[in-house]
């Protein structure tokens, strides 16, 4: 059974910083291209940020979040992890992992607010 996990939403200020975590159980990690996608209320989902699989580990951010965001992962935890920094309101969304290698798997996701 397949299930991604994820962890670290909650309520910041503007201008902070939140840590989310995807740990995946059930694939054979290493494989797979990891992503965060987020949904904010009244608006389609969107690709935040993805790496590659294998050692070199390509990233890729939406616009948005060039320079704010980093993308990482940790293959022997099967964790892949997203630093989000300069926190800004339209920011707030929930966040949902997601794993594909020709299939696409998801985690429920975590909310994260941004607001004063």
């Amino acid at each position: 059974q397949v299930q991604l996990v994820e962890s670290g939403g909650g309520s910041v200020q503007p201008g902070g910083s939140l840590r989310l975590s995807c740990t995946a159980s059930g694939i054979i990690f290493h494989i797979y291209t990891m992503a965060w996608y987020r949904q904010a209320p009244g608006k389609q989902r969107e690709l935040v940020a993805n790496i590659t699989d294998g050692a070199d580990g390509y990233t890729n951010y939406v616009d948005s979040v060039k320079g704010r965001f980093t993308i990482s992962r940790d293959n022997a935890q099967n964790t892949v992890y997203l630093q989000m920094n300069n926190l800004k309101p339209e920011d707030t969304a929930v966040y949902s992992c997601n794993a594909y290698d020709g299939i696409n798997f998801w985690g429920k996701g975590t909310l994260v607010t941004v607001s004063s």
